[in-house]
């Protein structure tokens, strides 16, 4: 079964509180963060934290992923490093906008003793990311997720936030395309409006509906929704099995074509059930 990234929650790395309450919280994923949520005067105690909850495998078996502050800042380097001593199952680097930059942050793994079980996890945030998706996603095996930043992206276009994401279908479509070309997992930006419950479900909807594999979170109010969002309905479960029984029926047979409820079944049916139901992880 395909490990479930359906809600990956953001947690700030300068919050104790908040960090000892990520472990009740049925997220799929925790990016523990010391960029944007962390203040610069904050920075250095808060990787101190996080960094020492990770090696202690505070989260048990959960996927966690640390968010270190971007290259060329005052904080780089001695988050990745520290970074790479902790041990979590990915970093993830902002403001990734070519694959030069992926490159560098394996290079820094790798000296710095991080294990080969972390991985690298980028931020596509830009337009010049959404140009070089693709080149991103493949200039490292060790690069396995693509994180959209949906805020940063339409703060660079210039682009109002709106209901639908009209703006910003262009960007989210070309992040896809890269990603799915490369065969790595996508998850979709934030949504910001914390109480705005229907419009959040809206938009899991969306993406979901264009491809994203899940959504990233600012506020544990968003993970039930958003893992209830992004998991196979009982209908789509119950149709995946169908059209595998058919095609396996069909396959003992010596037959190449296969039917479920008088609809023709090809590979890529096929395919698309087995997706199905690997990401069909029960609800808590």
């Amino acid at each position: 079964m395909t490990r479930p990234r359906r809600s990956a929650l953001y947690m700030p790395g300068s919050n104790q509180r908040a960090l000892e309450k990520a472990t009740s919280i049925p997220a799929d994923v925790l990016l523990l963060d010391l960029e944007d949520a962390v203040a610069p005067d904050a920075k250095p105690g808060a990787r101190e934290r996080v960094c020492s909850l990770v090696a202690d495998r505070a989260y048990g078996d959960r996927e966690v992923a640390i968010r270190v502050n971007a290259p060329g800042t005052p904080w780089h380097e001695d988050d990745l490093r520290a970074v790479a001593q902790a041990g979590p199952s990915a970093v993830l680097v902002p403001k990734v906008s070519r694959p030069e930059t992926v490159h560098a942050i394996e290079r820094g793994l790798e000296t710095t003793g991080a294990p080969g079980t972390t991985a690298i996890w980028a931020m596509l945030e830009t337009p010049t990311a959404m140009f070089a998706a693709e080149r991103i996603a493949s200039a490292s095996e060790r690069l396995t997720v693509l994180v959209l930043g949906t805020n940063d992206l339409a703060n660079e276009l210039h682009a109002e936030t709106v209901p639908g994401r009209a703006p910003l279908l262009t960007g989210i479509g070309m992040a896809l395309l890269g990603a799915r070309a490369a065969g790595k997992v996508i998850l979709d930006g934030v949504y910001n409006d914390v109480k705005d419950a229907a419009g959040f479900e809206a938009e899991c909807e969306q993406g979901r509906q264009f491809g994203f594999d899940g959504k990233t979170l600012i506020h544990p109010s968003q993970v039930e929704p958003c893992n209830r969002v992004f998991t196979p309905s009982a209908e789509q479960i119950a149709h995946s099995r169908a059209v595998l029984q058919a095609w396996d029926e069909a396959t003992a047979a010596g037959r190449g074509v296969a039917t479920v409820n008088g609809r023709l079944i090809e590979n890529l049916h096929v395919d698309n059930a087995r997706r199905i139901l690997s990401t069909a992880h029960p609800l808590p």
